[in-house]
């Protein structure tokens, strides 16, 4: 059952079905856009183009271009520069949420972790020691 909402770019009312999040309007409007960013991009010499280039040649949002390629509307396979930013430092990334680096850096400090984890846990079992006596 459709759920009236309250458009995020406009305030306009439409029923939002899980669709779209924003109404037909601007639905419109992004896909207009869209097909602009695309059409500049097609062209060979602006396949390599940067966000930065994108944007001031096509007069669209960085959000907006980021969330495209977010949800595979541009693939990174084609057009080698396009990206979104990283949650933890905001470089550039393809896929996920974080980039490949603080990936890197999240798994290293795990493994950290792991390791001081064990190293307490040896140390603990050694000072627990097992004594034996001789019963003769």
């Amino acid at each position: 059952m459709a759920e009236v909402r309250s458009c995020p770019k406009c305030d306009a009312f439409f029923n939002y079905t899980g669709v779209r999040d924003v109404c037909a309007k601007c639905a419109q409007k992004e896909e207009d856009l869209y097909q602009v960013v695309y059409r500049f991009l097609r062209k060979r010499e602006n396949r390599a183009a940067t966000v930065e280039r994108i944007v001031e040649v096509t007069g669209v949002d960085e959000d907006t271009l980021y969330n495209w390629v977010r949800r595979g509307r541009l693939h990174t396979a084609m057009f080698p520069n396009l990206g979104y930013p990283c949650d933890q430092c905001g470089r550039l990334t393809s896929e996920g949420k974080i980039c490949a680096r603080c990936r890197e850096e999240l798994k290293q400090d795990l493994r950290t972790f792991d390791a001081a984890k064990q190293f307490r846990e040896d140390v603990a079992n050694r000072e627990k020691g097992t004594y034996h006596t001789d019963k003769k």
